[in-house]
């Protein structure tokens, strides 16, 4: 359960910024409903997380798979419960998604995302990156895409706590002792 109510998506001065979170996520999520607490956050937010999902030259698939080893990572249920049927929509599969806790030792994944999951890893983990890890990245990718894959993995560690510090779960009543403040 949430730690705060979940803001009211009813509220007049939200309507244009409620409009918007469903046309481009079908709805107002948990985790949208907690950010209208502060309209401007939840736009900014929006904006930005639009742009990571929808403006990038890094492919759907390994963009999911990276989003869902960050919330592996940071232990972010309501993350991955969202973005699993996105990477399978996005082309990765099942065994994958499977595998991703112990990817070292899995044989599903190609030699590119490897070295993307082990940029993540790093990011996540410990933030530096070590030079190896590094190294590897710039032998599968250009600059544009280590730059937006730096930015996703940074981005969806931005959602994983933000949801883990603030309790949001899919099975939280969005209704339940809504408030304003």
């Amino acid at each position: 359960m949430a730690h705060l109510p979940y803001a009211d998506p009813n509220r007049p001065e939200t309507a244009e910024l409620v409009a918007r979170i469903t046309a481009q996520r079908g709805g107002v999520l948990h985790l949208y409903a907690m950010l209208l607490h502060s309209p401007s956050v939840a736009d900014g937010w929006l904006h930005f997380l639009s742009a990571i999902r929808q403006r990038c030259v890094v492919p759907g698939a390994l963009r999911e798979l990276v989003i869902l080893q960050v919330a592996h990572l940071n232990g972010a249920p309501y993350e991955a419960e969202q973005h699993i049927p996105i990477a399978l929509r996005e082309g990765v599969h099942q065994a994958q998604v499977d595998a991703l806790p112990d990817w070292r030792a899995s044989d599903v994944f190609e030699p590119a995302q490897r070295a993307a999951l082990a940029y993540c890893d790093a990011m996540t983990r410990t933030i530096h990156v070590p030079a190896d890890v590094f190294a590897d990245l710039r032998t599968h990718f250009d600059l544009r895409t280590i730059v937006e894959l730096t930015a996703t993995v940074g981005a969806y560690n931005m959602v994983s706590r933000f949801l883990e510090a603030l309790g949001i779960s899919s099975a939280d009543d969005m209704r339940a002792g809504r408030a304003d403040r």
